[in-house]
């Protein structure tokens, strides 16, 4: 005859409720299947972009002149390419030969370059006013007062922009150049790259920081999945300098879309919030999925080597990811060796604690 006390009994119960609860993967896999949706949904909702360039003229000023300026440039390059380029080629004067040169040193090249800073200045005004319209508050950089520290952060920020946008593109290119694969894995980064741009005003305007952004987005991978779709679809179009003129282009009805779209899941790990038990995603499908994680690797070896003093002291820490260091660099703080020595370091037990264990919500 067994017997089991009571006190055994609730404390196998208690460990058996206490035990995490996960959905199956045919669950798992239509609700991605549903994400995906909903990102395809979005991103195709142009009422949201006709209602908002009519109704604020803010808005409306700078989307159009955003509009015409790169009409100018992606006419320059086809103009260039369709009619230039055949009546000069195999011609054996000198003059005619180099007319090529000609029209991209003097006329293609400064008006791109013209149009892309312009164009980055009119879509950082209608993201603004655009989020104001959408929420009724500024947002978190507006809400700083304009200080010297502040224009270093905006100046690191821009620097640092440049840097990741170098390296998607080299990532881009290799993962385009892998056998049998490569065209796809090319293509699903292009458009988890757009994404990333095009909710990029939205987060930071929102105060989140770089790790933020990028954690936010590969937890829904297959949102921004679908979302970044039409615009890298539409940057296959062309070839070159046309492909970048497009997405200009584009970028700030885009923006416009971003700022009322409405990512999916609200919480990833806990995706049908509304059933009384907390149901994980099956373990067969990821919830976080790295997408960026070349580019951060990337990026963190670039600022190591552009750091001064940081030699051979920055080794171990080189081998994260989302380095402590690249995001201060990101948001313009300087960071000193010597002072990290000497204080004790939270950002360690910080990066340590906010990770995921199963049965638990991953707060930031």
């Amino acid at each position: 005859m067994s017997y089991s006390s009571p006190t055994r009994s609730r404390h196998n119960t208690s460990a058996r409720s206490l035990y995490p609860s996960f959905l199956s993967v045919q669950e798992s896999l239509w609700l991605q299947l549903n994400w995906v949706r909903h990102g395809i949904v979005d991103a195709f909702r142009w009422d949201h972009v006709i209602s908002t360039i009519a109704g604020d003229s803010e808005v409306r000023t700078n989307v159009y002149k955003s509009l015409l300026l790169n009409s100018l440039s992606l006419t320059s390059i086809y103009t260039f390419d369709l009619l230039l380029l055949p009546l000069v080629r195999d011609q054996q004067k000198w003059l005619h030969r180099n007319v090529g040169w000609f029209y991209q040193g003097l006329w293609l090249f400064p008006v791109i370059g013209l149009s892309f800073y312009l164009n980055s200045s009119w879509c950082n005004i209608i993201a603004e006013r655009t989020f104001v319209l959408r929420h009724g508050n500024r947002s978190a950089a507006q809400q700083q007062p304009v200080t010297y520290t502040g224009m270093l952060k905006s100046i690191a920020t821009s620097a640092y922009r440049v840097v990741m946008v170098f390296t998607s593109l080299v990532v881009s290119f290799a993962l385009r150049n892998i056998p049998f694969v490569g065209p796809v894995l090319g293509f699903s980064f292009l458009c988890w790259l757009d994404s990333y741009y095009l909710f990029e005003f939205v987060w930071i305007a929102r105060g989140m920081s770089l790790s933020r952004r990028i954690r936010y987005l590969e937890e829904r991978w297959a949102y921004y999945l679908a979302f970044g779709l039409p615009s890298a679809a539409l940057c296959n179009l062309g070839s070159g300098l046309a492909n970048a003129a497009i997405f200009a282009l584009v970028f700030p009805l885009y923006i416009v879309m971003a700022m009322h779209a409405c990512p999916v899941p609200a919480d990833p790990y806990n995706p049908v919030s509304e059933r009384d038990v907390v149901q994980h995603p099956s373990p067969f499908i990821p919830i976080r999925l790295p997408v960026f994680a070349p580019v951060m690797f990337l990026n963190d070896w670039i600022v190591r080597v552009l750091s001064v003093g940081g030699g051979s002291r920055a080794t171990n820490a080189h081998r994260r990811g989302t380095s402590d260091d690249v995001e201060s660099v990101e948001e313009g703080e300087r960071i000193e060796m010597q002072s990290r020595k000497a204080t004790p370091s939270f950002s360690s037990n910080r990066s340590s604690n906010s990770r995921i264990k199963i049965g638990r919500r991953k707060m930031d």
